[in-house]
């Protein structure tokens, strides 16, 4: 591809968000801008992610699974290669392998790729480190918004307290963004950009005026609202009309049946209102784009890290222990932050600190089953939006090729004419992963073979019309997922051997891709937290 031909890659991705919030997809959640990125564009309706933050960002930065880059589990080092909690150096990056083919490179958001987080810590896999020439964001996962304790610019940490009053982490990632779209100098030269939103991971904060949009939209509560979701998404075409909606979790009661309504209304509220305030930011950096006439010639992708995240933090615990949470524990006017999903506490404020939980996440995945932590659909299952004139000629359609996040860096490095390394710096590199989509933008098959997880034991293998999948530490269940995608009949016992066959097929993965039996990391993390004697 010639140089004048290659296109600006911008790829966003958010946090913790279910299958089917955003309006495109169906949801509640006022999303207009990328509504209109999908009117213009195309929704892939099986393109899948990893089930957790820090796995997730490793695949899609690199086109490896997980465990190939040293982030098999999270940011902890386990004294094993597939779990060093570090990006290790026989990975490249999209920013590196784009650099190296005349990309400028800029990054804002959330990395959490390392376990070395401190301002003072080795940086090799930092940002600017790993191939990107500007970078603002937070080093580590979830942040307070309005006081985020890992704010960092380029290489240097930045202290919150210096901040503007109004500071609020969303609007600062799309604040830069935008900036660096309109500073980008030679406009010779195209431009990779990832933007990595924290939001709608918990903590539960947002603006009220952002809030006072959603007043009372949700009070029809969570079983209503995923009948009307699931109608929505088989009218658009999301969803086969044979597939049935999974049953409410089983740990929940009926809406009518739930105390403290009002409160769990407004989980919601502020839920929905943290997606809506991301939507406004990325409504900033297309005006950026058609500003710099730029808009045609960028690829735009968007797509979450996995799926709804159903966590029910023990706020109490952690703010004693000040894990994780210290530096954030005070408002900068001195209030104590009230770290309890407690139902007298209405989330959203700067002082409170809260998720919206488990019948939520329910309702944010409809129509499928599980959460983010994962490998049933709602783990992994992520809305992809693709946008881009110049090349992308259809409008408003939807593509049904199942993909995964290791195919981000080989449609990336396509559209570029770039070349993948087999060296880099002075080290060997693993061969790429990932399939190019660039054939299924214009509607035809990409030649995937299979697509594979693993994550905290949880396991899946999807190949053709068969999903294997395992909920640790339980038995494999099969699905035939053009039949029953929303995984609610399990035929293993009938199929005996398709279960052999694609089982066969994780443990040849799994051997290669340095994943190690979730039992031995538990026994190493259990040995670890032994108290010395």
């Amino acid at each position: 591809m010639a140089k004048n031909d290659q296109p600006n890659i911008l790829l966003i991705m958010n946090d913790d968000m279910g299958y089917s919030d955003i309006g495109c997809y169906g949801g509640e959640v006022m999303t207009p801008n990328l509504d209109r990125l999908a009117g213009h564009g195309l929704r892939f309706t099986q393109f899948y992610n990893t089930a957790r933050c820090c796995p997730t960002r490793a695949s899609i930065l690199t086109g490896l699974h997980p465990h190939q880059t040293s982030v098999g589990h999270m940011v902890d080092d386990f004294d094993e290669d597939g779990y060093r909690g570090d990006l290790n150096a026989n990975c490249v990056t999209i920013a590196e392998v784009l650099k190296s083919a005349g990309y400028a490179t800029y990054m804002s958001g959330k990395w959490h790729v390392t376990r070395h987080t401190a301002p003072d810590a080795p940086k090799h896999s930092w940002p600017r480190q790993r191939g990107f020439d500007r970078y603002f964001g937070i080093i580590t996962g979830a942040a307070n918004y309005w006081q985020p304790k890992t704010l960092t610019s380029e290489n240097e940490a930045l202290n919150v307290d210096e901040q503007p009053d109004d500071f609020f982490l969303t609007d600062a990632i799309s604040d830069h963004a935008v900036a660096y779209i309109d500073q980008h100098e030679n406009r010779g030269e195209p431009f990779f950009l990832y933007t990595a939103y924290t939001a709608p991971h918990w903590p539960l904060h947002a603006h009220d005026k952002d809030i006072a949009k959603y007043h009372g939209r949700f009070d029809a509560g969570w079983d209503k609202l995923r009948e009307e979701r699931l109608e929505r998404m088989r009218n658009i075409g999301l969803l086969d009309r044979s597939w049935p909606l999974t049953p409410r979790d089983a740990t929940q009661p009926p809406w009518e049946d739930a105390q403290h309504k009002s409160w769990e209304s407004r989980r919601m509220e502020v839920y929905a209102s943290q997606i809506d305030r991301m939507d406004q930011g990325i409504g900033r950096i297309l005006d950026a784009l058609e500003r710099n006439n730029q808009i045609d010639n960028t690829l735009i992708v968007f797509l979450a890290d996995n799926g709804a995240c159903a966590e029910e933090i023990d706020f109490d615990r952690w703010s004693k222990s000040g894990a994780f949470l210290s530096g954030t524990t005070e408002t900068r006017d001195g209030r104590p932050v009230r770290f309890n999903n407690d139902p007298d506490i209405m989330p959203g404020p700067v002082d409170t600190y809260q998720s919206y939980g488990v019948p939520w996440a329910n309702l944010s995945n409809t129509p499928f089953r599980e959460y983010k932590h994962w490998v049933h659909e709602g783990g992994i299952a992520t809305p992809l939006i693709v946008h881009w004139p110049d090349r992308v000629k259809a409008r408003g359609e939807l593509r049904h090729q199942p993909g995964q996040l290791t195919d981000i860096m080989a449609t990336c490095v396509d559209v570029a004419g770039a070349e993948y390394p087999a060296q880099f710096n002075g080290n060997t590199i693993k061969p790429l992963e990932g399939t190019s989509l660039t054939p299924i933008f214009d509607d035809q098959p990409n030649g995937k073979e299979a697509l594979v997880w693993e994550h905290e034991g949880n396991r899946a293998v999807r190949m053709g019309d068969w999903k294997l999948v395992c909920k640790y530490p339980g038995d494999w269940e099969l699905y035939n997922v053009v039949e029953n995608r929303t995984e609610t009949d399990d035929i293993s016992e009938s199929h005996p051997e398709i279960v052999a066959e694609l089982s066969s097929y994780y443990e040849a993965w799994a051997a290669r891709c340095e994943v190690k039996p979730w039992v031995d990391i538990l026994k190493i993390m259990r040995e670890r937290r032994r108290p010395n004697r």
